[in-house]
């Protein structure tokens, strides 16, 4: 039976730390996660703004994800079964999204778990055989076990310090930025396909307004190429949004309405590297590590992540959970 007074921090609550605390809160572990987010997502987000012609919705995160492991598989099938996700050919034969939003099944999971959103962790510090968490304006709280679910480069820098393995692992990982495009029209596009791949500086363009459970105005995310996102990183949102539109107009080869609303959004942090590991865990220091870049760059990978990190958690003796 898990110990009572075992406290778990998850530090980031996107797919994997989610994943991760799901798995140990059924346990019976008390567990926190703290992510500096407003709420759900992460890079499943789903945007909603405001145009002269009413409320546009956009994925401009994760476009889609596939279940390929029993086990996500399983979960997946949950989640259709509850109405949270729904096919999506469009994006081939295997693809999945959330739905009304991708950020659907992020938000089912984090609604059965203590969450607390627009709370940033900067740094961890040993304290007494515990685990202090400090955000910007001071402690969080005390913890036996830290499990840190955040993108490789800001895992690298908490790690740093405390386990120069699991750092150096976190350092050495690479994720390619990310440039969005949110555009919405007045009227459908004279584009046959609903998405489109590898089109000029577009490495993905999407029918936004296709996919399942999304009613309203005909809108688009556009996604630019890792090498283009890279050497165009520093650009002014404008005139990516420009590039953009353009690349999609050239791909469509012929004129396009002009939109009524653009936004964009650059993802620093966007497609994970392809990793050798799970997870990392240290028993000694109570100290664990999970997400897609230890893995791949798959929704599913950082889903196998949390949940190996947290078997790992539950069959050690230093959890307090054995």
């Amino acid at each position: 039976m898990p110990a009572s007074g075992n406290r778990i921090a998850v530090i980031g609550a996107g797919l994997a730390g989610l994943a991760c605390a799901s798995s140990l809160a059924e346990a019976g572990a008390q567990v926190d996660l703290f992510d500096k987010a407003r709420g759900p997502g992460g890079r499943m987000s789903t945007r909603r703004a405001e145009t002269p012609l009413g409320e546009a919705a956009f994925d401009h995160g994760a476009q889609y994800f596939t279940a390929r492991g029993s086990g996500f598989r399983a979960q997946v099938e949950r989640w259709v079964e509850a109405g949270t996700v729904a096919p999506w050919p469009a994006a081939g034969g295997e693809a999945f999204v959330g739905v009304p939003g991708m950020n659907a099944p992020v938000r089912a999971l984090a609604s059965e778990l203590s969450v607390a959103w627009g709370r940033q962790i900067q740094s961890l510090t040993r304290d007494g055989g515990a685990w202090r968490l400090d955000g910007p304006d001071g402690p969080v709280g005390s913890y036996e076990t830290v499990v840190v679910a955040v993108p490789a480069e800001q895992a690298a820098a908490l790690l740093q310090g405390h386990d120069p393995a699991m750092a150096a692992t976190a350092a050495a990982s690479r994720t390619d930025p990310c440039w969005t495009v949110m555009a919405a029209f007045d009227r459908r596009l004279p584009i046959d396909v609903d998405t489109l791949r590898e089109q000029g500086a577009l490495g993905w363009a999407a029918r936004n307004s296709a996919k399942p459970g999304r009613p309203g105005l005909e809108a688009w995310v556009l996604q630019a190429s890792p090498a283009w996102s890279r050497a165009h990183l520093e650009d002014a949102p404008e005139t990516v949004c420009a590039a953009l539109l353009e690349a999609l107009e050239a791909a469509a080869g012929v004129p396009l309405p002009e939109p009524v609303m653009t936004q964009a959004h650059r993802w620093r942090y966007a497609r994970s590297a392809q990793g050798q590991d799970q997870a990392l865990w240290s028993p000694s220091a109570g100290l664990g590590c999970c997400g897609d870049w230890l893995i791949g760059p798959r929704v599913e990978c950082a889903w196998d992540s949390g949940q190996a990190l947290a078997v790992r958690i539950l069959s050690g003796p230093a959890s307090g959970l054995a």
